[in-house]
């Protein structure tokens, strides 16, 4: 694993740069994704000297208990395009480690990054004479993702996608008794108080929305602010976006910031999600617009006033579009934040640490990333990554994300000469 991510850094530049051509992200988020699968490989190669159970106390004279921790075998990664290498090393890194083989399923616009990523872990496990540790399916979903679903010798699937077919994968899985680790989608707000540092969350929500064109599953979709410092606020954020028209690129360009939607479908389903949003009452504040006459899938980041509670709000549009909201209180807003099916990524911008408080307790954010004055992109490999609800409950990276892809035992020892049973049961023959 070690050996891996010193691979890995060797190739950083030149991995990235295929990221950034094939996704579409902009060069420094390719290679900002590299980097999180060499942190990964750092963090598992420590992990890997402390994977622990536990020694519990038996209630029987002259017995021993203990947790064991076994591998489950294979593990199944089916990952996005928006991602597609990071992810397979948040999986890859914690399957290796545990005891596990890998088969990797990627997104089947996103297999140039694969294959590249593919020969630079499989030319480190070479040299030590694993051949078949790591193994790459290339395809698509209808076939390659759902063979790797259906597969009984495939005790764990671990797949990030969309809510629609992570339900599939989740209800595929789980008739034949696999284990499933789902990154779904992700309805992400942000949280301004009036006591906020102003200018960080500004910062934090323009990277939030228009970071990756929008295409993150942690990407801010939603953007409460108090109704003291609402409209300065929003005129702000109306005037800034402008700039990233300017910026807007070749994603390769060290000047660009704003890159390409990845696909066609992707400016079409932008496309309508205007259009709907329009028909549900919602203002378009600045953005709407797609770029016909460029080469490639360019879209406006876009900024939408409209009602927390229309219909179109409960969905995820995977491109950059951004609701903006008028809240009194913190208590009303921590409910509109949690009316919506999903459940990822939530943040809150204040200096009250009894806001703070009540945001990451349990009638706070009903989110599994629950974030105070950052914003709703970024999280680091150190905590475990997923979310709650529609998101799908799964965790990766890191904390004690390592547990699902292991199989417990609770192991019991009669180091004795008498059989006692527990619970004071008498059983004489």
């Amino acid at each position: 694993m070690r050996q891996i991510g010193q691979a890995l850094r060797e190739k950083k530049e030149a991995l990235g740069a295929v990221i950034s051509l094939e996704m579409g992200k902009i060069k420094s988020e390719g290679l900002g994704e590299v980097q999180e699968f060499i942190d990964i490989c750092d963090l598992a190669t420590g992990m890997s000297r402390t994977i622990d159970g536990k020694v519990l106390p038996s209630e029987r004279p002259d017995h021993f208990m203990m947790e064991v921790w076994n591998p489950l075998g294979i593990v199944g990664v089916i990952t996005a395009f928006n991602f597609p290498v990071a992810v397979c090393g948040w999986n890859t890194a914690l399957s290796l480690i545990t005891g596990n083989q890998v088969l990797w399923k990627p997104a089947q616009t996103a297999c140039m990054s694969s294959i590249a990523t593919t020969k630079i872990i499989t030319s480190v496990l070479e040299k030590h004479g694993f051949k078949n540790v790591f193994t790459l399916c290339c395809g698509n979903g209808p076939d390659i993702g759902e063979a790797v679903v259906q597969d009984s010798r495939i005790p764990l699937v671990s797949f990030t996608g969309s809510t629609k077919i992570g339900r599939h994968v989740s209800a595929e899985v789980h008739r034949r008794f696999g284990k499933t680790i789902l990154e779904l989608g992700g309805n992400n707000a942000t949280i301004v108080m009036p006591d906020s540092d102003l200018e960080l969350a500004f910062q934090g929500s323009v990277f939030g929305a228009v970071g990756t064109c929008g295409q993150r599953c942690t990407s801010l979709r939603r953007l409460f602010i108090h109704e003291d410092i609402y409209d300065d606020f929003v005129a702000r954020m109306v005037k800034a976006y402008p700039a990233f028209e300017k910026r807007m690129g070749d994603p390769l360009d060290d000047n660009t910031l704003l890159g390409p939607l990845h696909m066609k479908r992707s400016v079409q389903e932008y496309l309508k999600g205007i259009e709907e949003i329009q028909n549900q009452g919602g203002k378009v504040l600045y953005g709407g617009k797609a770029f016909d006459d460029m080469d490639g899938n360019y879209v406006l980041p876009t900024i939408v006033e409209i009602n927390h509670d229309a219909k179109i709000v409960q969905t995820e549009i995977f491109a950059p579009i951004l609701y903006v909201f008028k809240f009194k209180t913190l208590d009303e807003v921590i409910e509109w934040n949690n009316e919506v099916p999903q459940g990822l990524s939530s943040s809150i911008f204040t200096k009250n640490l009894q806001n703070m408080f009540q945001w990451v307790g349990p009638t706070g954010s009903d989110c599994g990333l629950v974030n105070c004055n950052i914003g709703t992109s970024g999280a680091e490999i150190g905590g475990a990554f997923g979310g709650e609800k529609e998101t799908g409950g799964g965790r990766e990276s890191g904390s004690d994300a390592w547990k699902q892809y292991m199989r417990r035992s609770t192991c019991t020892i009669n180091h004795g000469t008498t059989l006692p049973l527990a619970q004071g049961v008498k059983f004489d023959i």
